[in-house]
C-alpha cells in the first residue's frame, strides 16, 4: 500500500481520537490525555493510538482502562470519518516518549548545575531598584554596557 495513504489514515485516526477523547468521552477516568500519534497496519485492520497521560502511575492505569472501555466508541467515530471498506480495530498504547524526554531534561539540568558550581547564581533585582535616585536621575542605566558601535541599529535606512 502507498505510504502517503497510510500517513493520511494515521492522521485521520489521530485527529478523530484526539477530538473524541477531548470533547465527547464523558468517562471521568479519562482525563489529562494527549494523543501523540497513531500507527495503522499496512492492511488497515489494526490501529495503535499512542497517548500520553499526565498524573501518577495509578491515574495513568485508570485512564488506560477508561480508554480501553471507550475504544469501541472511538472506533465508531473513526468509521464515520474514514471511507474505507474496513475500519481498523483501535487500541491504545502508553507513549513513554514525553516522560523520557522530561527525565532527560532533568538529568541535563542537574549535570549542568554540577559542571558550573563556580558561577554565582543570577542576581535578583529588588523592586525599588527601578525608582529614581534623590536627584531625579536613574543610575541603573549607568551600569549597563553600551551597545557596540559597529553593530546593527534600530534606525531604518
Amino acid at each position: 500500500m502507498k505510504s502517503h495513504r497510510l500517513a493520511r489514515v494515521n492522521e485521520v485516526i489521530r485527529e478523530t481520537a484526539a477530538n473524541a477523547i477531548l470533547f465527547q468521552i464523558k468517562d471521568p477516568r479519562v482525563k489529562g490525555v494527549t494523543v501523540t500519534r497513531a500507527e495503522v497496519s499496512a492492511d488497515l485492520q489494526h490501529a495503535k493510538v499512542f497517548v500520553s497521560v499526565m498524573g501518577s502511575e495509578k491515574e495513568q492505569k485508570l485512564t488506560m482502562y477508561g480508554l480501553a472501555s471507550a475504544a469501541g466508541f472511538i472506533q465508531t467515530k473513526v468509521a464515520e470519518r474514514l471511507t474505507t471498506r474496513h475500519v481498523p480495530h483501535v487500541s491504545f498504547v502508553m507513549d513513554e516518549g514525553i516522560k523520557k524526554s522530561l527525565a532527560i531534561a532533568q538529568i541535563l539540568a542537574a549535570e549542568k548545575a554540577l559542571m558550573a558550581p563556580d558561577e554565582p547564581p543570577p542576581a535578583v533585582e529588588d523592586e525599588d531598584d527601578d525608582e529614581d535616585d534623590e536627584d531625579g536621575t536613574d543610575t541603573d542605566d549607568a551600569d549597563q554596557p553600551l551597545p557596540p558601535a559597529d553593530g546593527p541599529t534600530d534606525r531604518a535606512s
